[in-house]
């Protein structure tokens, strides 16, 4: 059985996560039907598409499939992973994608709510980045995901605390465009897709290319990226990773170990050129 529920009228479509069995977890199957319905919707010159839940459920999406993550020594999130895939579909999507919210959004799939061009929500809804839970190491186009759409002070406290921000908050930094009692939810989400579709599509278009290539106009230079991923795959092939993926599957609180400062292979302190030790 399709895991999402789709629709299109008016020129808008509707992707409605309906897997509530694993809390709309974003497996690979899910997802896969999540970038199929984006594909017919290409095809059919969608000008807006509302991403939402199929059922108003506590949970709108549980995020990334733990299941289906390495359990260490192993990138989690490789530039093929489908979450990745995901991600670049609806950022690249020639109209805008607006997000319906109702419930708690947590991991991954809070950083699918900031790939959304608009975000609608109701007062159940909360949203946490999570991998600190887990030890997982993010990569840098999450993070730019995060940092292109909110303060700098507001992303670093999601992710160094994996709590969530409640519907108000979310709103008041940036999270959401706006939030609605949630009983106009639906209705006010399908006025704004309709109002976007009115609109001339070709310009839209044009806006939205342009600010995600803007956005995204971040100089990294070679040594700079190498020393990013040396911090990453020092954490998937650190203690971390294996001890909170473990502990997520034993449903039990992690135990994270004090580690010592990176250091690099000539065993000094980094000090901007050097890159921390790969074990």
């Amino acid at each position: 059985m399709p895991l999402v529920r789709t629709a299109f009228a008016d020129h808008i479509g509707t992707i409605a996560l309906d897997h509530y069995d694993k809390r709309n977890a974003l497996s690979r199957a899910l997802i896969a039907d999540v970038l199929a319905a984006f594909g017919a919707f290409r095809k059919k010159t969608a000008r807006a598409v509302v991403l939402r839940s199929a059922a108003n459920e506590k949970v709108w999406s549980s995020g990334h499939d733990v299941h289906e993550l390495p359990k260490a020594n192993v990138d989690p999130l490789p530039y093929g992973d489908p979450l990745e895939q995901l991600m670049r579909a609806v950022k690249t999507f020639p109209a805008p994608v607006i997000a319906m919210v109702h419930g708690s959004v947590w991991g991954g799939a809070c950083e699918l709510i900031m790939a959304c061009d608009i975000v609608i929500a109701d007062e159940t809804a909360s949203f946490a980045i999570t991998p600190a839970r887990l030890g997982l190491p993010y990569n840098a186009a999450g993070f730019l995901n995060f940092i292109s759409r909110l303060p700098l002070a507001v992303v670093k406290e999601m992710f160094f605390t994996a709590d969530p921000i409640g519907a108000e908050r979310a709103e008041r930094v940036g999270i959401v465009n706006m939030t609605v009692p949630a009983d106009a939810l639906e209705a006010r989400t399908y006025a704004m897709a309709r109002t976007v579709a009115q609109r001339s599509p070709a310009a839209i278009g044009a806006y939205k290319e342009a600010i995600r290539v803007l956005s995204e106009a971040v100089a990294v230079n070679p040594d700079t990226y190498e020393y990013l991923h040396g911090l990453r795959r020092a954490v998937y092939f650190g203690p971390d990773y294996q001890e909170g993926i473990q502990a997520f599957l034993e449903k039990r609180p992690p135990q994270f170990r004090r580690v010592r400062e990176p250091r690099d292979p000539l065993g000094q302190k980094r000090d901007g050129a050097r890159f921390p030790r790969i074990p």
